[in-house]
């Protein structure tokens, strides 16, 4: 039986994390489970996972959680201190899903641990790259990737002959605009940037993919992955979302991996590495697809891509400035006091400022994330004023 934890359990990636979890009980056990500001959801995957641990980010739910979980035999915690606690817990695997900077930390404390840990957190990668990839090799632990994207680069890459990889092919689905000229996107709404043509995901990753930005951020974390150069990593829009990354061979094979658009697949695979398990998804019928369509990205009308590739250039704390200045601006898009356009704006302008400043450690890298977190709310200021 395989002891697992989820750190994010609540959101989306946790949640179907728990879904093929509860498929076959019988042959994983769940040590922690680690979530956010939803105490009812919390409670009742922990129940229904026989959970030994629960532990809820926000500590003022703590209450709220203890009385729904009075008569179960879980262990209830809450505060970041204990989120820390709870991720160290030696595990055979964890699924580190906490988006954003906040997850740095929980994610490191599980990395420690040497086991396997399945990640969908891109900052983890983006904004401490460095940091990680020396604790990950310190630790004897094995990354396994969950985004959609690079799962399907790990499954391309499956005979480990890195040295004959050309190119990296990561694909995108171009989002809800991307059609629409530069003047259109101008005056976007809210929910039509929440209208994801083809997935179901969180509302931060769901303005990501309309940027372009979680396509950005996929380039540095492919380069951090698997040891390549920007310019060995491309980009191609795919809107069917069918074909979700190919790796391309010097021998001229380019190999992909295909399927529906369902982040249980990523999941799956992960969770039952080096073997496969059963998920209760969608087959894909390429009959009934008929067609895959691709074509170039426009980095002038997504200029997400570009700014990207600068950071990756630069090096250092750019991508982890970059990262930061991108969830401030989403933010503020999501409670509609920027326009979508103004997004990159932003994040341009606090790159520009901040520049690629050197880190050696997590504090490091968590002093240029609140740095570039500054310089852009003084930036909505401005804008606002």
């Amino acid at each position: 039986m395989k002891t697992v934890s989820i750190l994010g359990c609540t959101g989306s990636i946790g949640c179907s994390t728990v879904d093929l979890l509860l498929q076959d009980p019988q042959a994983f056990k769940t040590v922690a489970l680690i979530g956010g500001k939803n105490f009812k959801r919390l409670a009742e995957q922990a129940i229904k996972l026989n959970a030994e641990y629960a532990v809820i980010a926000d500590d003022q739910f703590l209450p709220e959680l203890k009385e729904l979980l009075n008569s179960f035999p879980v262990k209830v915690m809450g505060g970041r201190q204990a989120v820390l606690e709870a991720a160290a817990i030696p595990v055979d695997w964890t699924m580190a899903a906490i988006t954003g900077a906040i997850g740095l930390e929980p994610t490191l404390a599980a990395v420690k641990n040497g086991h396997y840990v399945a990640l969908a957190n891109k900052e983890a990668l983006v904004s401490a790259g460095d940091v990680m990839l020396k604790a990950v090799k310190e630790a004897g632990a094995t990354l396994l990737p969950v985004d959609s994207e690079h799962n399907a680069v790990f499954q391309s890459m499956a005979d480990k002959q890195y040295n004959a990889i050309e190119k990296i092919i990561l694909t995108a689905s171009g989002g809800p605009f991307r059609k629409f000229s530069l003047e259109e996107m101008k005056n976007v709404s809210l929910d039509q940037a929440l209208k994801h043509p083809t997935w179901t995901m969180g509302a931060k990753i769901t303005i990501d993919s309309a940027t372009m930005f979680n396509k950005g951020l996929e380039i540095i974390e492919a380069a951090r992955l698997f040891s390549v150069s920007e310019n060995k990593i491309d980009v191609l829009i795919h809107p069917q979302s069918i074909v979700h990354s190919m790796v391309q061979y010097e021998d001229g094979s380019i190999l992909a991996q295909l399927g529906s658009p369902d982040m249980r697949i990523p999941i799956a695979h992960t969770l039952a590495w080096p073997k496969r398990m059963y998920s209760n998804v969608e087959r894909l019928n390429l009959a009934k697809a008929g067609k895959l369509d691709f074509e170039a990205p426009d980095e002038v009308r997504f200029p997400a891509l570009r700014l990207a590739r600068e950071s990756l250039k630069a090096g250092k704390c750019a991508p982890t400035i970059l990262s930061a200045a991108n969830e401030v601006a989403v933010d503020a898009f999501l409670h509609e006091k920027i326009r979508f356009l103004h997004i990159a704006a932003l994040v341009e302008t606090v790159m520009q400022k901040l520049g690629a400043p050197t880190a050696n450690s997590l504090e490091d890298v968590l002093h240029w994330d609140m740095e570039a977190r500054r310089c852009a709310k003084e930036w909505l200021n401005n804008y606002n004023n």
